[in-house]
């Protein structure tokens, strides 16, 4: 899996915060915004799928936070952040024009380019659609290298469903399955209720010849992986993203150690059978 690439000449200091400018911010949900940041190089911010950056509110901290953009637009560096502590509250209240310092990319990638002339199957719960979107943006910039392009998002309640304008943009393609669900709705919802696993079953994809990405809560990716081998989907095609407690995204803190790996450095994307042993210890 690749790691961390340049920057067309934009490349970060590994500690120390770049400052950007906050050239958009749009509210996604109640408790979560997406910020798009002017880039410092005129050659824009070159990243990988599935990669973070370390977000830097001045006078307060930073947080790793995945990059949720277009990969193929480098002129744009879009990060979706929910409110979770000190530092994303702070990112929250910034406004258009406000500076972001920036740390990265770090972290390994999904696998786009070795999952070429296979289906592609996305699994997604909550904002964890976040971190997958540039691995849904690239495969569809390359479409004709896939085979059959699946995409599986649940959330807890309509309130809470991502980039809902996005997934039925991705629906209207004849050249991608999109399905969604909620765990619970009220009656003016027509859509699936149930979690997202049941999606899985009737989504028709060659379970032979499929790289499967997953990411979501830690349980909600345990029993995804669990139905996927029940289908036949090999271990070595499932994917998962481990983002969670990176601190420095260096490996030097040890906030992110997760058994023998650091999830910044070795990680956030690992190949299922990799740390399988290390997902099913609940609470590690």
């Amino acid at each position: 899996m690749s790691t961390r690439p340049k920057s067309n000449g934009a490349k970060l200091d590994a500690m120390t915060p770049t400052p950007f400018t906050i050239a958009r911010r749009s509210q996604e949900l109640k408790d979560t915004f997406t910020v798009e940041l002017t880039p410092t190089s005129a050659d824009g911010f070159a990243f990988e799928p599935g990669q973070f950056n370390m977000l830097y509110a001045f006078g307060v901290g930073e947080a790793p936070i995945s990059i949720s953009g277009d990969p193929t637009s480098p002129n744009k560096l879009v990060h979706t952040v929910r409110t979770v502590g000190a530092v994303t509250d702070a990112l929250s209240k910034l406004k258009k024009g406000a500076e972001i310092g920036v740390r990265g990319p770090f972290g390994s990638a999904w696998p786009v380019v070795e999952a070429e002339g296979n289906d592609v199957v996305i699994v997604a719960g909550g904002i964890g659609l976040a971190p997958l979107r540039p691995a849904i943006e690239h495969v569809l910039a390359n479409r004709s290298k896939y085979g059959r392009f699946v995409i599986l998002y649940g959330a807890r309640s309509p309130a809470d469903v991502l980039y809902m304008k996005q997934l039925q943009a991705w629906r209207g393609r004849l050249d991608t399955y999109v399905d969604v669900t909620v765990d619970h709705a009220g009656r003016d919802w027509a859509g699936n209720v149930g979690v997202v696993t049941r999606l899985i079953g009737r989504a028709n994809f060659d379970v032979h010849h499929a790289k499967v990405f997953v990411c979501g809560p830690e349980l909600m990716m345990r029993f995804t992986i669990k139905e996927l081998s029940d289908q036949g989907v090999a271990k070595d095609d499932i994917y998962v993203s481990m983002e969670r407690n990176m601190k420095c995204a260096i490996g030097h803190c040890g906030h992110c150690q997760f058994g023998g790996h650091f999830i910044c450095k070795d990680g956030p994307v690992f190949p299922y059978a990799r740390i399988e042993n290390l997902l099913q210890v609940r609470g590690l």
